[in-house]
């Protein structure tokens, strides 16, 4: 390691991943992925084994958030991106209002704004670092805002707002679900990716889904707007409710998924997951207060997201420099979001991350920022 300043290992993380995405995968749920061959890996989805394993997420999710009555979780193939545009064709009637104050929000809103069979968009904006939330308006049926912005370490609360009729509250998850506790029956729509908090790979939504929704869904599936097959919900829903997908799933994300939530579960539920994410993120900003050289982003206390926490760092501290000796050492992924410019660093801490280990890597960023300073 020529010219990297080593870390002692007593300050090192005994495990280096602090991904705000894909997150950092435990070694039971390798272990609960080496189990499951032959017995689910490699078979067809249409079988038992993998619609078990199907039904058993569903159901898990339904437990970890307590699902209010006529409430189901569906399921489908592709990520939130995905999601994005299967929302354009199957839950915005005419025009949708989305709250952005960072790149996913935004990519939402780019995403009904550019449907040709919708109206334009109503965008209500917020720079990074800040938040807005939504307001009732004339001619919206789709209020939509992300509950955790992963790019910027924000977190915004889910509640349906006053006066909006029979509109839907559509809330972008993906980094939030499993490690923020939230009020399910606020939203409408609460969608995410697994590679967060659930530990798992991408390539699948999840969506928890209400009964207003639900009645929407099929509604504009009945309507004879033309939706794609693989972006229609209705599909999706109807699949969801026999324990498969429309096309073959990404199987293995499963089982990580499956072994995360029997985790979660076992140590008390949402409570618990969020719990640790917090306690970690406490750590963190407790340390950007004291140290001189670090600043948090988010500067309201209140929007603080408890499972991504971005520090920006004074001019004298290269991110890059910092990073390039962190990696040499095994501790990765706490890069800036590329598109926000800033000298910063950003720390996932989701519940998979042990607290220990982040209270060992603000020790080793103390250590070297000492030594790269002198």
């Amino acid at each position: 390691m020529t010219d990297i300043i080593e870390i002692p290992a007593a300050l090192l993380p005994l495990d280096g991943r602090f991904g705000s995405g894909p997150s950092k995968v435990t070694d039971a749920q390798v272990k609960a992925l080496v189990a499951s061959q032959p017995g689910v890996l490699g078979t067809s989805h249409r079988q038992a084994p993998v619609k078990g394993l199907v039904r058993d997420i569903r159901s898990m999710l339904g437990e970890l958030y307590a699902l209010p009555e006529g409430y189901e979780v569906i399921l489908g193939n592709g990520g939130s991106t995905m999601f994005w545009d299967a929302a354009a064709f199957s839950l915005v009637r005419e025009r949708a209002q989305h709250c952005t104050f960072g790149e996913f929000g935004a990519k939402f809103a780019k995403a009904t704004g550019g449907a040709p069979h919708l109206s334009a968009s109503s965008v209500r904006t917020a720079p990074a670092g800040g938040a807005i939330l939504p307001e009732a308006e004339d001619g919206i049926d789709v209020y939509a805002w992300p509950h955790n912005e992963t790019s910027t370490g924000v977190c915004v609360p889910v509640v349906r707002p006053t006066g909006i009729g029979d509109a839907l509250t559509v809330v972008d998850a993906t980094s939030a679900a499993g490690g923020v506790e939230v009020d399910i029956a606020q939203a409408d729509v609460y969608y995410f990716a697994p590679q967060k908090s659930f530990a798992a790979d991408g390539g699948l939504w999840f969506a928890i889904v209400s009964p207003a929704a639900i009645a929407r869904i099929e509604e504009i599936a009945a309507s004879g707007r033309w939706i794609p097959e693989s972006l229609s919900l209705k599909v999706a829903l109807d699949n969801s409710r026999a324990d498969q997908t429309l096309n073959t799933p990404a199987v293995a994300t499963l089982v990580l998924m499956r072994a995360q939530l029997e985790w979660m579960l076992a140590g008390g539920g949402l409570g618990f997951a969020a719990a640790r994410s917090r306690a970690s993120s406490d750590l963190v900003y407790a340390w950007a207060e004291r140290t001189g050289w670090t600043e948090t982003f988010v500067t309201d206390p209140v929007l603080r997201s408890p499972v991504v926490a971005t520090i920006d760092l004074h001019p004298s501290v290269d991110s890059a420099e910092l990073r390039r000796h962190l990696r040499a050492q095994g501790v990765v992924d706490i890069d800036p979001y590329r598109k926000l410019g800033r000298n910063q660093i950003r720390i996932g801490v989701y519940p998979a991350v042990d607290p220990e280990d982040v209270g060992r890597l603000v020790k080793s960023l103390d250590y070297l920022v000492e030594r790269l300073l002198t």
